[in-house]
């Protein structure tokens, strides 16, 4: 069974892949914390204060409990417009913490479906076989057990958190992004400034809030 807050079609909005169109696929829950605005200040991760993705429950776009991996991934399939020249279908997982529900046998059934599958994770869990992509987002306080893929994508500022602690790690492309918040300008002109003065890390923007989509 897999529990879904939604799936949905849209414009990668971050990171090495901005701008691609992709189904999203949401998966429900976390484990850094509960989603519950009312516990914000009692998890562990110091995401907990300020993420800003409702992960809670099944009640989304195209959301649900599924009962096994083909249906999960027919869902998925119905969101993606059809054939197209040149573009293999691309499928985001995501969350909440998606490596909770993601697994071994739901990868193969959107391969057989024909996506490409790329992962954003805390980093905090195993990765089953056959991802594709991978993207990992180190979140303050979650005991990080992936170290390498294909992008490393931290939000700053974080409590505790310095960007040269994960410089050693496997990942391909390393970015920046500013923490979204009252304080976004601030936090923009820090992410610039680490950038410039430490030219492996590239600045990503959340295009998708520019631009006005999901």
């Amino acid at each position: 069974m897999y529990a879904v807050k939604e799936v949905f079609y849209t414009l990668q909005g971050e990171g090495a892949r901005a701008g691609r169109a992709a189904v999203f696929l949401r998966f429900a829950g976390c484990n850094l914390w509960t989603g519950h605005a009312h516990t914000r200040d009692r998890g562990p991760g110091g995401c907990s204060r300020w993420c800003d993705t409702d992960f809670v429950g099944t009640d989304g776009d195209g959301g649900g409990r599924f009962p096994d991996a083909r249906s999960l991934a027919e869902r998925a399939a119905s969101r993606w417009p059809g054939a197209s020249v040149g573009a293999r279908p691309y499928v985001v997982c995501t969350g909440g913490e998606p490596l909770l529900q993601l697994d071994a046998p739901l990868v193969r059934a959107l391969h057989d479906q024909g996506f490409e599958v790329a992962v954003e994770t805390n980093g905090t869990l195993p990765v089953p076989s056959g991802v594709d992509w991978l993207c990992v987002s180190p979140k303050a306080g979650g005991a990080l057990v992936v170290s390498q893929g294909d992008e490393l994508k931290l939000v700053v500022p974080q409590d505790s958190v310095d960007p040269g602690d994960f410089e050693a790690l496997g990942f391909t492309h390393w970015f920046l992004q500013p923490r979204d918040g009252p304080e976004k300008a601030a936090h923009t002109a820090w992410a610039v400034r680490y950038c410039l003065s430490h030219p492996r890390w590239r600045l990503s923007v959340q295009v998708h809030k520019l631009v006005g989509i999901p």
